[in-house]
């Protein structure tokens, strides 16, 4: 299969810094940079010739650098985080995934070891299981627990499908385990996959706007305060989590993921990691 390569007009012009090469242009030719080694080649060519300054300021630098480096101690060798992982997960987000999974299994616990007396009986896992895929979509986009969030921003490749991808591992994580937890206890995958996935695309959707941590947190308390207090206070399943109101979790999903689409340059700045 042929590779169609980046114009002689786009890589002078980036090499000059021309700013009238449109946005799109100048992502698509950064994205292409990454996998593409001749046009990289092409690139380095362009520059020594319309843009000696830059490298003259490069050569300058390196001079400069060089005899530092070769005086530095080298970093003792460890374990890297593979790079093709690094595109779903972050070193970061595996902790939150295993506290994601104590959560799943304590509530699982706790449904087997009070399985309550009737089909309204309050269920631990079916309460907890909506807002369980939203803490790990929080853990994985977050500006406190991933240390290289200003280079993860500002790559061409960041923003929603970054997201989507941290999304997507959070919840074949998660949505598994649940499956597994909710066979075992009787708990119907109608009554939690919904309401789950509809939390997760609002709280991408919020997190445009604030942030998605921010957006998580936000959520997680509502629910909290709304829903589960009342339901552990009344030993009852809500009725939010009941088969009359799959249409509303229906409507919020579309609703999410239409509002995720129609502000998907959001999420390529730094306050989507807020």
């Amino acid at each position: 299969m042929s590779v169609e390569h980046a114009s002689k007009r786009i890589i002078d012009g980036y090499a000059r810094g021309d700013t009238d090469i449109a946005a799109d242009e100048v992502w698509a030719l950064e994205a292409h940079l990454e996998k593409c080694r001749n046009c990289r080649d092409r690139l380095s060519a362009a520059v020594s010739t319309t843009a000696p300054a830059v490298t003259a300021l490069v050569g300058t630098v390196w001079a400069d650098l060089e005899p530092r480096l070769a005086a530095t101690a080298p970093m003792p060798a460890r374990r890297r985080w593979p790079a093709r992982l690094s595109r779903w997960l972050t070193p970061t987000t595996v902790p939150w995934l295993a506290m994601v999974m104590t959560v799943t299994l304590l509530a699982l616990l706790l449904d087997i070891a009070d399985p309550g007396s009737g089909p309204s009986q309050v269920s631990p896992l079916l309460l907890l299981a909506p807002v369980l895929p939203v803490l790990g979509v929080a853990a994985s986009w977050s500006r406190g627990l991933d240390p290289a969030y200003e280079l993860t921003a500002s790559v061409p490749r960041a923003g929603l499908p970054l997201v989507l991808r941290r999304t997507t591992s959070v919840l074949a994580v998660v949505i598994p385990a649940l499956l597994a937890g909710g066979g075992l206890t009787g708990v119907s995958a109608a009554q939690w996959l919904l309401p789950s996935l509809a939390f997760t695309s609002t709280t991408l959707a919020l997190g445009g706007v604030v942030g998605v941590t921010r957006a998580a947190g936000a959520l997680v308390a509502v629910w909290a305060a709304v829903v589960v207090a009342p339901a552990l206070a009344t030993s009852r399943t809500p009725a939010t989590l009941q088969s009359a109101g799959l249409p509303v979790w229906g409507l919020l999903l579309a609703l999410g993921i239409g509002v995720v689409i129609a502000r998907r340059g959001a999420y390529s700045v730094l306050g989507a990691h807020r």
